[in-house]
């Protein structure tokens, strides 16, 4: 039973899993799947500030969604811990040999080590990658009033029209970024 619960579970069992959460939570409340606004969230809760946009928003209101976040936090560190975690998912043999173009050549983790780790932050590519990118990500986030999984699993569901041009957007803007320029950033 465990060795179901160890490795990767395919598509069609994984997608549904996380696209039934929308049916649910819309039932249990009208809640909205979302991860972005969790931050603020966090922020408005421990972080005494005048600023309006945390002072004014009542995140109590939204604590489950806290509670979801807290969740995904703890449902990580036991499988990781109890079900003995920590295997990489297999990339194709073309992202690896692209990659390796690149001069990419550690896939033993989540992430290329080559670009993301500590001493590198402080390099051009580093602070592109890690400084630039999280602020572009978290700005986008904001002012497209949700991130990727948001528009695309629960926009797209409630066929909101904002939410087919934001995860259109997503996906030009990431082959742009895989084709064009990522290749003048290493």
């Amino acid at each position: 039973m465990l060795d179901i619960l160890r490795e990767p579970w395919p598509w069609y069992i994984g997608g549904p899993l996380v696209g039934l959460m929308v049916p649910l939570l819309l039932l249990a409340g009208n809640k909205r799947f979302g991860i972005s606004s969790t931050l603020r969230q966090a922020c408005s809760a421990i972080i005494p500030t005048k600023a309006a946009f945390f002072k004014d928003y009542d995140w109590k209101a939204d604590s489950w969604n806290l509670m979801f976040v807290a969740g995904i936090v703890l449902g990580a560190l036991l499988s990781t811990q109890l079900l003995g975690g920590g295997n990489t998912p297999d990339l194709s043999s073309e992202t690896i040999i692209e990659l390796s173009a690149l001069g990419i050549t550690d896939f033993s983790g989540l992430v290329p080590k080559e670009v993301f780790n500590w001493s590198n932050l402080l390099t051009g590519q580093g602070f592109v990658f890690m400084v630039l990118g999280g602020f572009l990500v978290g700005f986008g986030a904001r002012y497209g009033g949700g991130c990727t999984s948001g528009h695309a699993i629960m926009g797209l569901s409630m066929l909101q029209f904002a939410s087919l041009m934001a995860v259109i957007g997503f996906f030009v803007g990431g082959l742009f970024i895989t084709h064009f320029l990522m290749p003048y950033l290493f």
